[in-house]
């Protein structure tokens, strides 16, 4: 089986194309010649994503602010503590990471492997002294506790007509 052909991009174009002829479809023939149109158009094109791994929103995070503390937490499937860093600087916490190839040799995959970089702008209200982070099962929660002065609660302003 070759497996190039089970990859959706850069088909063998050797390949004949099915045009639409008497009795098949001309909605399944508009189709093969759409992909075949954008398979020409996106051949060499270096995406940056596909250079760099994951792109900008990896990896997936919930941001909840409970007035007190900002948690933050963020889905990591199959990697290790030993391959995330986390710093906070100048009010960005940023995660860093690399995720491992663990097959050699495969001859097809859909699963990605390779570094990623995702930063979040929090401000100056985080106390640098009072973070901390914990990972199980493939989710990093960190929890970055305000300054006692951000912790107010903030001015209500009417709204007048």
């Amino acid at each position: 089986m070759d497996m190039k052909t089970l990859v959706p991009w850069g088909r063998n174009k050797q390949a004949p194309v099915a045009r639409f002829e008497e009795g098949g479809s001309p909605f399944l023939a508009l189709h093969r010649e759409m992909n075949r149109l954008f398979d020409d158009f996106f051949q060499g094109i270096d995406l940056p994503s596909q250079q760099v791994g994951w792109s900008g929103d990896f990896p997936r995070l919930d941001v909840v602010d409970n007035g007190r503390a900002i948690e933050v937490t963020a889905e990591l499937p199959g990697l290790d503590e030993k391959d995330i860093e986390i710093t906070l600087q100048d009010g960005f916490l940023t995660l860093k990471g690399e995720k491992k190839s663990s097959v050699e040799g495969r001859q097809y995959s859909e699963r990605w492997h390779g570094r990623f970089q995702r930063s979040l702008q929090l401000g100056s209200d985080i106390d640098p002294d009072r973070v901390s982070a914990g990972f199980h099962n493939g989710l990093l929660t960190i929890t970055l506790e305000k300054r006692p002065e951000a912790q107010k609660a903030p001015k209500r302003i009417p709204l007048t007509k």
